[in-house]
């Protein structure tokens, strides 16, 4: 009976690549046509020529990827498109000896590539299994060790998705494997609140490692050292690391895939806390996954499909006159990096991990928050984001299949946006020049925040340099130009770095934007400064700040060291929550208080910490960064993610507040489940 059931499936087999043949062949033929710079051949010499690039790819892509992948990625997919576009050359000139032109070359290449795309899984060719027979190489020799019925935890973070986004996500229609997942009743959604401030440095620590103390913005300033920590400057986010693991981390026994701190695993890839550290930091899966050149055509396919629907997106909301940011230049280029190059390159090690029979492993997707951060956060293409890590869910629900052990998989994010115009745009000006205009004397020193998103693909190039082989010494030898401090920085992030790497010191001022929060530390002293020391040295400036309209309050340390937080029309003092006038912190959450208590405790909280304005009837706030949907701060859905999590894992009880209670549901349900995890140490 197998032998026939054999048979036919092969021959079904044999059916769909004939056809596949077939119509991609219609597609060249198609788009030659269309395309100036190269002579039209007839249907069977177009058939041939297809036939020819893909025995061309079969035999000399294995030879090629580990010098094309690295540049691939490097030149934003730029580099696997030339040497497509050489395979064309090359067919064309075997089959019918005629030269097209580079352009036409490369037109081509695009659109095979989008029709390999698109056709492949129409004709039920199964891209997992694909993928799957490459991971499985790796996994063979330790898959059989890890086999066991204690399952194991696969936790997908959708970088910045607040819970009230996701619910109208599912509502739609936009995540169909969650909704069936919870129509099902295999899962449930956990909501939380993250810490002050809400965003991926403070929460990542905090989740994977158990503390986010003392990390009062994405970036801050530390007088003693007068230097500027940036949680995703490498070398800061090993410090940051060193500063607070203590060896109890999620993730020790596991891997981390694409994070900004490890969770004390000693597997990580592009993980930006350890990319120094070659023990535990290696890029090789990388190589692997892009082996089969079907897996880089997919992706180079889906990367410029990515390319063609932001530039449709950017000019609808330019078309329709809704309010948006800047979205030319390079960034529909760098965007398709970030949400398709690193997507595949995650999910690629994950699958991995499921068929070796890892027990946890964390990844991070930061395709949805950057383009919710460029388009705003309910707008159809970040939906359209949404879907596809929707669909990568689904691929691993399949690949637990062939895994070694069952598995338990979860979905959080680690923050959530709230949609806004920016401050510069609604007040002609940015913080740092309303500062600058408010003192009495001296400069301000505000510079520019780097791409978070850019910065992961960044790490992963950092990542695949250091590894040995021949792609690695070429993409070391192309990169030479891109280091800062040892570290790849692509595109804009280089003048950012640079000027956050600079000492800032001799500056009277420092100015510190995290979406809507800032950060200003005044220089004259080596520490916080009071409210009256702050007012008898600029006297202008709490009252500017505070009475802006586009900022909801400040906080300062009061004359008797307690917070006092301050706002246009009135005060309150967060040590007996005294009110005086308006209360500044009324729409801004029943934590809020809270929240800015734990702040102020900070050894390098600001001197002047800065909420941009909230408004509650539009949820809507003024970010000081140039962004449509942002966090960092106080105020609307920013402050709210969650966690999609197994329907059998215990209930919380009461609600969670700050992300080191969300760490601790995490480890309760991992030892739940079976996993052991190394105990926090007592803090001393």
């Amino acid at each position: 009976m197998r032998g026939p059931a054999a048979a036919r499936r092969g021959a079904g087999v044999a059916v769909r690549a004939l056809s596949l043949l077939a119509l991609i062949a219609g597609v060249l033929w198609a788009v030659v046509a269309l395309v100036p710079g190269i002579d039209l051949p007839s249907f069977p010499a177009a058939v041939l020529t297809t036939a020819v690039i893909a025995l061309i790819n079969a035999l000399l892509w294995p030879l090629v990827i580990r010098v094309v992948l690295p540049l691939t990625v490097l030149t934003f997919g730029l580099a696997s498109l030339v040497l497509n576009a050489a395979v064309v050359i090359a067919a064309f000139e075997l089959v019918d000896g005629t030269t097209p032109t580079l352009l036409g070359a490369l037109i081509t290449a695009i659109g095979l590539s989008l029709a390999l795309t698109l056709l492949a899984p129409a004709l039920n060719f199964d891209e997992d299994a694909r993928a799957l027979r490459v991971v499985r190489r790796r996994a063979r020799r330790v898959a059989e060790t890890n086999r066991t019925d204690v399952p194991g935890v696969i936790m997908f973070e959708i970088d910045g998705l607040a819970e009230p986004i996701l619910r109208r996500a599912i509502r739609e229609g936009h995540v169909p494997t969650i909704a069936r997942w919870l129509e099902q009743g295999s899962h449930r959604i956990v909501p939380w609140e993250c810490d002050l401030s809400s965003q991926t440095g403070a929460s990542q620590a905090g989740l994977l490692l158990g503390s986010n103390e003392d990390m009062p913005a994405f970036r801050w300033y530390e007088k003693e050292a007068r230097r500027t920590m940036v949680s995703n400057h490498s070398r800061d986010a090993a410090e940051i690391e060193r500063r607070r693991s203590d060896g109890g981390g999620l993730l020790g026994g596991g891997t981390s895939r694409g994070n900004m701190f490890s969770g004390d695993s000693h597997r990580c890839s592009a993980t930006m806390s350890v990319i120094r550290d070659r023990q535990r930091s290696s890029a090789r899966e990388y190589f692997a996954y892009f082996a089969d050149p079907y897996g880089l055509t997919r992706t180079l396919g889906l990367y410029f499909w990515d390319m063609l629907l932001e530039l449709r997106a950017a000019r609808r909301q330019r078309r329709e006159g809704e309010e948006h940011v800047a979205r030319g230049g390079l960034y529909p280029l760098m965007r398709g990096a970030i949400t398709v190059v690193m997507r595949d390159l995650n999910v690629a090690t994950l699958l991995g991990d499921i068929v070796e029979g890892v027990p946890v492993s964390y990844s991070t997707f930061v395709g949805y928050d950057e383009v919710a951060h460029h388009s705003g956060v309910e707008q159809p293409d970040a939906f359209a984001v949404l879907r596809q890590h929707d669909a990568q869910l689904a691929r691993l629900e399949r690949a637990v299949e062939q895994a070694p052990r069952p598995y338990r998989l979860v979905v959080l994010s680690d923050h959530g946006q709230t949609q806004g115009r920016p401050f510069r745009q609604r007040y002609d000006l940015e913080l740092g020049d309303l500062v600058q205009g408010s003192l009495r004397k001296g400069d301000v020193f505000a510079p520019a925040p780097s791409n978070e998103g850019l910065s992961t693909v960044g790490a992963a190039l950092t990542d695949a340099r250091e590894e040995r082989g021949a792609g690695a010494r070429v993409l070391a030898r192309a990169t030479r130009d891109q280091l800062v401090d040892g570290e790849v920085v692509l595109g804009p992030n280089r003048e950012a770095v640079e000027q956050e790497s600079r000492s800032a010191g001799d500056s009277d001022a420092i100015v510190l934007a995290s979406g809507g929060l800032g950060l200003v530390y005044l220089t004259e002293r080596d520490r916080r400064m009071s409210s009256d020391e702050i007012g008898a040295a600029h006297p202008d400036l709490l009252a500017a700040l505070a009475g802006h309209p586009g900022i909801g309050f400040v906080m300062v340390k009061g004359d008797d060291g307690e917070p006092l937080v301050l706002g246009g029309a009135g005060s309150r003092r967060l040590a007996d929550d005294s009110v005086t006038g308006t209360d500044p912190l009324v729409g801004f959450g029943e934590n809020a208080a809270d929240h800015l208590r734990r702040t102020h405790g900070f050894s390098h909280c600001p001197d002047i910490l800065v909420n941009c304005m909230y408004d509650a009837e539009a949820n809507e706030i003024a970010p000081f960064e140039e962004f449509m949907g942002s966090h960092g701060g106080l105020g609307g859905w920013q402050s709210h993610p969650f966690a999609l999590v197994p329907a059998g894992w215990s209930e919380v009880q009461g609600p969670i507040v700050g992300v080191r209670g969300m760490h601790d549901a995490l480890r309760g349900w991992l030892a739940e489940t079976g996993l052991e995890l190394q105990p926090h140490r007592p803090a001393a």
